[in-house]
This record gives structure tokens, C-alpha cells and sequence, in this order.
């Protein structure tokens, strides 16, 4: 019998969902200026809308793995402390999409392979999250997908420093998730954050939580 999360569903009823509830139809407003993105760094804090709307675009995307197994778990990442950007925060694979991709699902499955070497035969994708846009111009493609256990490995040590697994249930407990508060460019800037352990899981990467919660869940 599959044990029920502590967020009411079982695994298998968590990928039913996700099947049913979400496409890999490409959303529009990826590269589209005039259509601006429910979701993104504006759910926490509303004026970063203005400012990330007048920004270039920078289409990308980024791979969700959930590794189906007794207890299901996100697998995230540490990026490297020598980046110029982000230095060791915590992220899900992907990246810029490439001219040369199909779509948003073949770059983060790309990305995900160059970053941690994580191989396609272990992953099922789902859908697509909301697309997300950031205060920056990102405007990212979230990419759902279920992931089979037994895999290995292979950091690319130029962008990550570390991998790890936090418990599914965890994420989408919404008691685990606060909006937190830091200066930024001479304002006060809002957003959600998740402390699991001695790992700071927060911006864009809570974010994308908080909307694989209600997207699924409700």
C-alpha cells in the first residue's frame, strides 16, 4: 500500500494529477512582450512586475524532477559558490533556451544533462508549470517530471557544487513556506523562501514550489 503524504495525496495520485492537470503545450508569452506572466517574482512582491516588464526577454527553462519512490523527493541543486550570478544558491536544473531546442522541455533536458548528468532515460515529463517571470526578464518554463529511482550523478563542477533531495511532502506542507524581505537596488524586496535543514531554498526556485502547490494540490 503507498504510503499518503503528509499533503493528502499518495505518489501515484500526485502523477495522476500532474498528467491531468498539466501539458507540454509551449505557453504563450515566452518571447511574447505583450503578454506579461501570472506568475513570477511579483506573487511576493506586486511592483517587481512593472520592473521585470521592461526588461529584455531571456526565454528559459528549468527541469522539477520528483524521484518516484516510497517517499517522493525534489532534487535540487547547489550552484557553484564562483558564478557570477546566483553564487550558491539553490536552484533546479536548466537554463537559457537555446535557438537550436525544439522547445522548453528539450532545453531543460538538455540543461539537466550537461549540469548534473542526469539521463533521459530516467525521466518522464509531465507538463509545464505557469511560466514565471523574473525581475531580471527571465521568463522561465518550469518542466514537471516524474523521475525513476536508480540513477547516478555527474556534476558539472563549473556550475554545481552539490545535489540534494528534499521530501515532496516537505515543500508542499504550506506551513514550510514564508515570505522573507531583503534590500535590493536602494528598495525593500519580498519573496518566498523555504528553510529545509541547513538549506535556503528561496526566490524563484520557492516560487516555482509554491506554484507546483497550486497547481496540483487545491
Amino acid at each position: 500500500m503507498q504510503e499518503t503524504l503528509a499533503t493528502g495525496l499518495t505518489a501515484s495520485e500526485f502523477f495522476m494529477r500532474a498528467r491531468q492537470r498539466l501539458t507540454l503545450e509551449t505557453p504563450a508569452g515566452l518571447t511574447d512582450p505583450n503578454v506579461t506572466p501570472v506568475r513570477g517574482d511579483h506573487d511576493a512582491d506586486p511592483v517587481m512586475r512593472k520592473i521585470a516588464e521592461v526588461r529584455p526577454i531571456r526565454p528559459a527553462a528549468v527541469l522539477v524532477p520528483i524521484v518516484d519512490q516510497g517517499e517522493p523527493t525534489v532534487l535540487l541543486t547547489q550552484r557553484s559558490q564562483h558564478l557570477p550570478n546566483h553564487a550558491g544558491q539553490v536552484s533546479f536544473p536548466g537554463g537559457k533556451i537555446e535557438s537550436t531546442d525544439a522547445n522548453p522541455c528539450a532545453s531543460a533536458l538538455r540543461e539537466t544533462k550537461e549540469e548534473i548528468g542526469l539521463d533521459r532515460t530516467y525521466i518522464e515529463p509531465l507538463g509545464y508549470l505557469d511560466l514565471y517571470m523574473t525581475t531580471l526578464g527571465y521568463r522561465i518554463v518550469p518542466v514537471i517530471a516524474r523521475v525513476k529511482p536508480g540513477f547516478t550523478l555527474r556534476l558539472n563542477t563549473a556550475e554545481v557544487d552539490a545535489t540534494f533531495e528534499v521530501p515532496l511532502a516537505f515543500l508542499m506542507d504550506q506551513a514550510n513556506v514564508q515570505r522573507h524581505s531583503r534590500d535590493w537596488q536602494g528598495m525593500t524586496r519580498h519573496y518566498y523562501a523555504i528553510t529545509f535543514g541547513e538549506r535556503y531554498i528561496w526566490g524563484v526556485t520557492a516560487g516555482i514550489v509554491r506554484n507546483l502547490y497550486d497547481r496540483i494540490y487545491p
